[in-house]
C-alpha cells in the first residue's frame, strides 16, 4: 500500500488537512506501507517556502512522519512536459483555442448536459480527448462507486497555451510516477476525480484505491471555520494541546473502531485503523471534547512527563512560567501534582498555579464577593488559626480550616474561597489544603495579612 498526504503550501495546515494527513498515516502503518509526502506548489502566487515550513512543522509536531519526499510539484514540470507531449502525439489530447463563450455556445446547440468536444488546432491550450462512449467509474471505499457518464463530461483543459499544466493533470501524473495505490483526500475533492481518471485512463495506467474523507463541520452543523476555534494545527499546539490528544480526536472525526471508546494510544489507532471504517457523513469538530480527551491524556502522564511538557511549552509561550520552572524546580515539580488533576490544556497551567512562584494579579469581582463584609471577619478566624499551627502540612491545614468551619457554622466554601482569592487573587486553584502547604506558612500568612489590611484601608477611605 502506498499512500501520499499532498498538501498546497498556501497558508497554515488547518485541522482537515490535518485530519487528511493522520488518516493517511495510519492507513499506511496499519499496512506496513508507505506515505509519501508531496508538496502541490504549482500555484506560484500563493504557494510560499513560509507556508512549507509551517506544513512540515504542523506534520512534525502531530508526529506524523513520511517515508519520502517532500516532493515538490513544481520541480515536476519537465515531467509533466514530457507526459503531455505523449498524450498529443497519441491524440490522445489536443490543441484549442476554445473559449468558455465556445463552450457555452456548443451546448446550446449540443444540448445543456452534452459534453463539449473542441477540433484539433495548431495552437490554444492543450484538452484531453473524453470518448463519447462509456463511462469512467470512480471506485471509492467510504462512497462506493460513483460513474461519470462520458457525453456529459466536458473535454478538460490540461494544460494552457503557454505549456504551464493544470492541478487535475499534474495531480495524476505524480500518483502515477510515484505509485500510490491509494487516494485519501476530503471529499471537496472528489468532483476532481472523473479528470484525473481519464489522464490515468489516456496513459494506460490502472485506477488506484480512492477513499473521499467526509467533510468536518463545526459543533453547529456548519462548515467548519476560525468561528469554532483553533483553525490550524499550530493554534492547537499553542492552546496547550499535546500531539497524541490531537491524534485521537482527529482519528474520531469520521472513523470509528467499531465499539465506544474514545480514549486511545497512537498504537491502538494503528492497530485498528481501517478505511473501511471511515462514515460517509460529516464530522463534527467540537473543541470542548477536545479539551476533555487532552485533559485525560494528560492525567495519563508522569509529573515529570507533564513537567518535560510544560518546559517545552513555558520557552515558546510562558517565559514566566519558564523561569519559575528553572528557578524552583522542586516547588514546580509540587505543584504539578496538585495541578494535575484539574487541567485540561498546558495552557491551563500557570493561570492555576502562577500564585505559587509569583504575586497573583487580584481579581476585583472575586475580592468583592468573597473577601467583604462577613467574609472578611471569616478570613480573620482562619489567619488566627493557621497562625498557631506548629506544623504546615496539608492534614494539619485541612485540621485547622475544619475547625474554623466548626466553630463559626458555616459551610466549607465560606472558609475556603476567602482565603483561596486571598492567596491567589482568584477564585480557582489547586486543591485549598495543598495549595496554602506548598505556598507556605511565610508567604500564605504574609498574602492573608495584605488581603485585611487592603480591607480595613477600604473601610477607612469611604
Amino acid at each position: 500500500m502506498r499512500l501520499r498526504f499532498a498538501p498546497s503550501p498556501t497558508g497554515a495546515l488547518h485541522i482537515g488537512g490535518a485530519r487528511t494527513a493522520l488518516f493517511n498515516w495510519l492507513a499506511a502503518r496499519h499496512a506496513q506501507g508507505q506515505l509519501v509526502l508531496r508538496i502541490e506548489d504549482t500555484d506560484r502566487e500563493r504557494s510560499t517556502p513560509e507556508h512549507v515550513e509551517q506544513i512540515l512543522d504542523a506534520l512534525r509536531w502531530l508526529e506524523l512522519d513520511w517515508d519520502e519526499g517532500p516532493i515538490f510539484q513544481s520541480q515536476r514540470a519537465e515531467r509533466h512536459q514530457e507526459v503531455l507531449e505523449r498524450l498529443l502525439r497519441s491524440g490522445h489530447a489536443y490543441r484549442s483555442s476554445a473559449t468558455a463563450d465556445d463552450v457555452r455556445e456548443y451546448k446550446v446547440s449540443h444540448g445543456a448536459d452534452r459534453g463539449f468536444r473542441g477540433a484539433p488546432e495548431d495552437l490554444g491550450a492543450v484538452r484531453l480527448r473524453v470518448p463519447d462512449e462509456g463511462s469512467t467509474i470512480v471506485r471509492d471505499l467510504i462512497r462506493g462507486d460513483t460513474s461519470f457518464q462520458h457525453v456529459h463530461l466536458d473535454d478538460p483543459v490540461i494544460a494552457r497555451a503557454d505549456g504551464s499544466v493544470l492541478y487535475n493533470f499534474a495531480v495524476a501524473v505524480d500518483d502515477l510516477d510515484a505509485q500510490i495505490t491509494h487516494v485519501v483526500r476530503g471529499e471537496d475533492h472528489l468532483s476532481n476525480t472523473p479528470k484525473q481518471l481519464l489522464v490515468l485512463e489516456a496513459l494506460g495506467a490502472a485506477q488506484p484505491v480512492y477513499a473521499h474523507l467526509p467533510l468536518l463541520h463545526g459543533p453547529d452543523g456548519k462548515k467548519l471555520s476560525k468561528r469554532h476555534g483553533a483553525a490550524s494545527v499550530q493554534e492547537l499546539r499553542d492552546a496547550g494541546y499535546l500531539p497524541e490528544a490531537v491524534r485521537n480526536y482527529l482519528a474520531l472525526l469520521g472513523w470509528g473502531a467499531g465499539d465506544d471508546q474514545t480514549v486511545m494510544s497512537t498504537e491502538e489507532l494503528i492497530e485498528r485503523f481501517t478505511l473501511d471504517r471511515v462514515s460517509r457523513n460529516p464530522a463534527r469538530f467540537d473543541e470542548i471534547k477536545l479539551r476533555w480527551l487532552n485533559g485525560v491524556q494528560i492525567r495519563s502522564l508522569s509529573v515529570s512527563a507533564l513537567g518535560e511538557r510544560l518546559l517545552e511549552f513555558a520557552a515558546e509561550a510562558q517565559p514566566r512560567m519558564l523561569k519559575a520552572a528553572q528557578s524552583e524546580p522542586e516547588r514546580f515539580s509540587q505543584a504539578i501534582q496538585i495541578s494535575q488533576e484539574k487541567i485540561h490544556t498546558l495552557a491551563d497551567f500557570w493561570p492555576l498555579s502562577g500564585f505559587l512562584f509569583e504575586e497573583p494579579t487580584q481579581d476585583g469581582t472575586a475580592r468583592t464577593r468573597w473577601l467583604e463584609g462577613q467574609a472578611g471577619k471569616t478570613l480573620e478566624h482562619t489567619q488566627r488559626a493557621l497562625e498557631q499551627l506548629p506544623s504546615f502540612d496539608e492534614d494539619s491545614i485541612r485540621q485547622a480550616l475544619n475547625g474554623v468551619i466548626e466553630r463559626l457554622g458555616v459551610k466549607p466554601k465560606d472558609v475556603y474561597q476567602p482565603l483561596r482569592v486571598a492567596i491567589t487573587g482568584t477564585t480557582i486553584s489547586p486543591g485549598i489544603f495543598e495549595s496554602v502547604a506548598l505556598l507556605g506558612r511565610e508567604r500564605s500568612l504574609a498574602r492573608i495579612g495584605a488581603a485585611l489590611d487592603g480591607l480595613s484601608e477600604g473601610a477607612d477611605g469611604h
